[in-house]
């Protein structure tokens, strides 16, 4: 199957790949100055479900993409150690090959290492134990066979550690209701949360059943750690959803850096605000979605809820943007048009002149109080 799946490289793909190496790049330059106290003087790139590197048609997959980006930055080619692992030999080796004929990857000083294991019970008890380097890890098994809660957990559990792991919406879905499948789906949710949901998806329509699963998924992430989760959403040419890509972070830095990549990732968007999902339907079959106003929704979120409160403007975006798909110039541009508007008070704390159409982070918003 996994063959199988490196057979061609489909433009979900390339975005997928895309969303992974341009964070990488960003989380690497993020955390290197604080590599000699948590790491070591090392960063580390993690990918348990590696593949063979290309796919069939030549194209690189996201291993080599990584490490060309870090071949084109001297600070993280300084710095990284990339481990990389896949359960079939033959993959491991074509991998390998692929790498020793990267141009330029004598830059790296650490050597990639590239590993033959299954991903399983040992693995989830290794990353558990082992105290990680800042490390951002791949998860990308074909199916759902040894994704878990307890590895996820295990990735992220050190300082600078976030992780992307593709969550097979499709496969999982069926699975939920499989009793073959019980102990992977237990594995996924835990097992009185997979129950539960069991329970609550039978008879539900698709939509509902997507947020259910969805939902129960995130809360059983932030549960052991992973505040911040961000989902991304794939959809087939008809715009029926296939999968995700999920994004687990302990760090608001890193989530809201994830975000504005996925944002710029999203095949369309309404008043600014990114659908957080790749479709070609989006595209090729514009009017097949309804209209929205995400915007206004926005405006009438805040308005209800710093009723009489004093915030600045980062402390509302920090504080209200988490699980909503909003954006920093999304909540700018809602506030900007509120003060022009009257409908909201603003001064800047340090006195400074403001640009005509700027709205600064330190920028204090005062809300009315909420009419009785």
């Amino acid at each position: 199957m996994t063959a199988k799946f490196f057979e061609e490289r489909g433009d979900q793909s390339v975005v997928k790949a895309e969303i992974v190496q341009k964070y990488f790049a960003a989380w690497a330059n993020i955390v290197l100055p604080a590599t000699r106290e948590f790491g070591g003087g090392k960063i580390a790139y993690i990918d348990l479900y590696a593949g063979p590197g290309r796919y069939k048609d030549g194209a690189a997959s996201t291993p080599l993409l990584v490490l060309q980006k870090a071949i084109e930055s001297p600070k993280i080619s300084e710095v990284l150690l990339a481990l990389f692992n896949d359960m079939d030999q033959n993959n491991t080796q074509t991998l390998q090959a692929e790498i020793n004929g990267l141009p330029g990857i004598e830059k790296l000083k650490h050597p990639p290492i590239v590993n033959c294991n299954p991903v399983d019970k040992d693995a989830e008890e290794y990353f558990a134990k082992t105290r990680l380097m800042p490390s951002f890890t791949f998860l990308d098994p074909f199916g759902y066979k040894g994704l878990s809660l307890k590895l996820v957990n295990g990735v992220i559990k050190d300082w600078g550690c976030d992780c992307v792991f593709f969550f097979n919406y499709n496969r999982i879905n069926l699975g939920i209701s499989n009793p073959m499948v019980e102990d992977h789906m237990a594995a996924l949710f835990g097992s009185a949360r997979a129950a539960e949901l069991k329970a609550r998806v039978e008879r539900t329509k698709p939509d509902l059943r997507e947020q259910m699963i969805l939902e129960e998924l995130a809360n059983a992430l932030k549960e052991m750690g992973g505040t911040h989760v961000l989902p991304f959403r794939f959809r087939n040419d008809k715009g029926r959803l296939t999968h995700h890509l999920v994004f687990v972070s302990k760090s608001f830095v890193g989530y809201r850096v994830m975000k504005e990549i996925m944002a710029s990732a999203s095949s369309k968007s309404e008043q600014g605000v990114a659908s957080f999902a790749y479709s070609p339907a989006d595209i090729s079959m514009p009017l097949l979605f309804e209209l929205a106003r995400p915007l206004d929704d926005l405006e009438g979120m805040l308005r209800q809820e710093y009723a009489g409160k004093t915030k600045s403007m980062l402390d509302i975006y920090e504080q209200h943007s988490i699980g909503r798909p909003y954006l920093s110039r999304n909540y700018k541009e809602v506030l900007k048009n509120m003060e022009d508007a009257g409908a909201v008070t603003v001064r800047d704390p340090a006195g400074k002149a403001r640009k005509s159409g700027t709205f600064a982070d330190r920028l204090l918003v005062t809300f009315p109080k909420a009419d009785k």
